[in-house]
């Protein structure tokens, strides 16, 4: 399920180590037509789902994103005889131009870094929760009250997105590189801070 750039990433690196070639279709959707159609589904999932997934989602970025120089953006809601000839178009462009490693130096460094944030950020999200249940349960201990509890867990919840956002968006990774395969371990220090900030939260309820 390949909604997120940094996962899509990955199949590019595999093209690259074998030299395949590699294109994107993008079918883009308004999210009322989406919640539309998905209600006349059989089994249509729940209105919160495709909305959560609207926001989720990202479109190719063939400007920042070399990688993606073989994508195609379409109206998925009014296709035309010219789509089919765009697609057409894009699939041969894929096909002769195969991705060749040894001339695509730059985008594996590229495809390196976006894969090491992905995995940081995976990480970095595990051991953030482990913390967090964790922390609520000291607290729990401490006899902190019920009310002062819920904020508690709201205030570390919102903790734990900002932190992961920056290293999503590369903040914590400048120094971070990725060496025959074996990638570092970027979640380091912002489980650290993390977790400072965590206990910083926690004595404002003890």
């Amino acid at each position: 399920n390949y909604y997120l750039n940094s996962l899509k990433v990955k199949l590019s690196v595999y093209v690259l180590l074998d030299s395949l070639s590699f294109c994107q279709l993008f079918l883009e959707c308004p999210l009322e037509c989406c919640l539309q159609r998905n209600r006349l589904r059989s089994h249509p999932l729940p209105d919160e789902t495709i909305c959560l997934m609207a926001g989720k989602i990202e479109m190719p970025d063939l400007k920042k994103n070399a990688w993606e120089r073989n994508s195609l953006i379409l109206k998925s809601f009014d296709c035309t005889p010219e789509d089919n000839e765009q697609i057409i178009s894009l699939l041969a462009t894929a096909l002769e131009n195969p991705v060749k490693q040894n001339e695509e130096n730059s985008e594996q460094k590229e495809a390196d870094r976006a894969i090491c944030a992905a995995s940081a950020v995976h990480q970095a999200d595990q051991t953030c929760r482990r913390i967090i249940s964790q922390t609520m349960k000291d607290a729990k201990d401490k006899n902190i009250l019920p009310t002062e509890m819920k904020s508690l867990a709201e205030e570390l919840n919102k903790l734990k997105a900002e932190f992961l956002e920056d290293l999503r968006q590369g903040n914590n990774l400048e120094n971070q590189i990725c060496v025959q395969n074996q990638y570092s371990d970027p979640a380091t220090s912002v489980i650290s801070s993390f977790q400072h900030e965590a206990t910083n939260v926690v004595n404002k309820y003890i």
